[in-house]
């Protein structure tokens, strides 16, 4: 009998196909704990390069040691063991699970970033000094620009008021214009701008370059050339996450000793 019938060649063909979905499969499985790791690694070293504590000679877990990792409950402002940290790590996710979540007409907020909803528990990450004190805190944030939601992390230093840096590891801005935000010169410009002003929110991005001897310099950031949407929407990530409906009730309790 003829071996190349339609039924036989389907065997092959349908044996083949099954034998690589099985290989896939099983390699995609066994590779998923060192992915996961790599995921892992790149997060606390986007976290450690925002706050400009990354060295690179050493390695990145190793640096991540030093960081001290709890949760806060927006609704209060103040630290809070309801959750577990690795409940609310990935901040977008927790914001799509309706228990861990709040829409903005729950709690009268504007949804100036453009987020969807807001987490009511969120993870801050702080760097101790040798007395125990907050050396840097770093707070997970995010917002919408021209073309996409722009994630990182903001910095501020140990008085709580002064940036110590910026960085996002994920937007789909268009390159050298609003990706210019991953420029290492414009992020240096937010080093040491100072976030309140007798306790209300100030810091903002402007359009165009600030002149250093206008007055209220020490609270305005440049603006991105060409890119006024995704300038925009940074502004709008800072007036809400460093706002009431943000941050700031944590950052005034932490101020405080209250948090």
């Amino acid at each position: 009998m003829s071996k190349d019938t339609f039924g036989k060649t389907l065997t092959v063909a349908f044996s083949v196909c099954l034998v690589c979905a099985i290989v896939v499969s099983s390699a995609a499985v066994a590779l998923r704990p060192a992915q996961q790791a790599n995921v892992e690694i790149d997060r606390q070293e986007n976290i450690l390069r925002a706050a400009g504590l990354l060295d690179e000679s050493r390695p990145v877990q190793e640096q991540f040691e030093a960081i001290d990792i709890r949760v806060v409950d927006l609704r209060t402002g103040q630290f809070t063991d309801e959750v577990s940290v690795d409940q609310v790590v990935d901040n977008r996710a927790t914001a799509k699970v309706v228990s861990l979540s709040q829409s903005f007409s729950e709690f009268g907020g504007e949804d100036l970033a453009k987020i969807g909803r807001r987490e009511t528990f969120t993870t801050v990450y702080m760097m101790r000094d040798d007395q125990g004190g907050i050396d840097k805190l770093i707070l997970p944030v995010r917002g919408y620009g021209l073309w996409s939601t722009m994630v990182g992390f903001l910095a501020l230093d140990g008085d709580l008021n002064t940036v110590a840096g910026i960085g996002f590891y994920e937007h789909g801005e268009t390159p050298g214009l609003g990706g210019e935000i991953d420029n290492p010169n414009w992020k240096a410009i937010w080093q040491e701008k100072e976030v309140y002003d007798e306790g209300n929110l100030a810091l903002t991005v402007v359009k165009g370059a600030v002149d250093p001897s206008a007055a209220n310099a020490e609270y305005r950031v440049d603006g991105l050339s060409g890119a006024t949407l995704t300038s925009k929407g940074v502004d709008n990530m800072i007036q809400f996450w460093l706002g009431e409906n943000g941050y700031k009730p944590f950052i005034e309790n932490l101020k405080a000793g209250e948090a």
